[in-house]
């Protein structure tokens, strides 16, 4: 490959993404375990939290708005087994 000024500059971009990508991931994880390890009286305000967290991060393009949809899904399903 050789070093243009366009694409040395999509290599940079790709490194930025790819970091703001990985921290958005790793909450979207965080708040998903925080509801599952919830108790049944904290669950639904934990539920809450994770549901505007998740709409956020679809919202920004970093997961696809139907994966976000199965996220709440599964969430909610757990809540009701409570």
């Amino acid at each position: 490959m050789s070093a243009k000024g366009s694409e040395l500059k999509r290599v940079r971009q790709a490194e930025k993404n790819r970091l703001r990508n990985k921290h958005y991931k790793s909450v979207l994880s965080t708040v998903s375990k925080k509801v599952l390890n919830a108790k049944k009286e904290d669950a639904q305000a934990e539920f809450k939290n994770a549901v505007k967290t998740i709409d956020k991060i679809a919202s920004k393009g970093i997961i696809h708005k139907k994966k976000a949809s199965n996220r709440k899904s599964k969430l909610n399903k757990h809540i009701n087994q409570l």
